[in-house]
């Protein structure tokens, strides 16, 4: 049974379609990989960060960016958050972001 990837709303899913084009190219193959064999790609394309929130790891010639996921009951990935990395760190501001969003999609089910 496939996998299926849905985002947390409209918006999240065009700040993450707005992303540079080398970007959004590596999350269709990524998210591509996903449908098939599941949300853990493994390093370096996914991440674990705990409490149910994983990251997807994008390179390209624009920069890196991150996207950041979890998963629900019935093979279901859903896109919380996504932004371009500009530090080796993880803002605190964009994964409160995520954070939040976790809970509120986790509350729903």
């Amino acid at each position: 049974m496939p996998y299926t990837i849905s985002f947390y709303d409209e918006q999240c899913q065009m700040d993450l379609f707005s992303l540079p084009k080398t970007l959004l190219a590596r999350f269709v193959s990524l998210s591509g990989r996903m449908l098939e064999h599941g949300p853990n790609l493994g390093e370096p394309h996914t991440k674990a960060l705990g409490d149910g929130l994983f990251e997807m790891r994008l390179k390209g010639m624009e920069g890196i960016a991150r996207v950041m996921y979890c998963t629900l009951v019935g093979r279901r990935i859903v896109v919380l958050h996504s932004f371009v990395k500009k530090t080796d760190k993880i803002p605190a501001n964009e994964m409160a972001i995520a954070q939040k969003r976790l809970t509120e999609v986790k509350g729903r089910n």
